[in-house]
């Protein structure tokens, strides 16, 4: 992680579990959101999933090249061919944008949601998940 002479991140790390893709971005991300639907949880296996949205721009990956799947029409996810982490989500819907899951990054913590996503298929849990101690 690089930070300016304020504090202010200015580039962040991540990689795959075997460290075979690697990635950084630059700059803040556009939006952090957790994303409640079906195929999220599906690809991830995680009850839902938390994405870091970044410009293309932004974005620059290294090592290996993610292996892409093609999950829905004009959705694509990248992941590691080696190790299977799921990386990146990318949309027709949202053209010039790379979506990452925050658990990729040398840092997640920096990323604190804003926002949740497809709230309507949400396990019906989630609701209280702030009440589970």
């Amino acid at each position: 992680m690089r930070e300016d002479a304020t504090g202010h991140v200015t580039q962040q790390a991540g990689s795959c579990h075997c460290r075979r893709v690697r990635f950084s971005v630059s700059g803040d991300p556009k939006f952090v959101t957790r994303c409640h639907c079906d195929s999220c949880r599906r690809t991830t296996g995680a009850a839902f999933s938390t994405w870091a949205g970044f410009t293309a721009e932004q974005v620059r990956w290294q090592g290996d090249p993610p292996a892409v799947y093609a999950s829905s029409p004009g959705v694509r996810r990248k992941h590691c061919s080696a190790c299977g982490t799921p990386l990146s989500f990318e949309s027709d819907r949202w053209p010039g944008e790379v979506h990452f899951l925050i658990g990729v990054f040398a840092d997640p913590a920096i990323y604190t949601p804003s926002s949740d996503y497809q709230k309507d298929e949400a396990l019906p849990w989630i609701a209280h998940w702030k009440e589970v101690k």
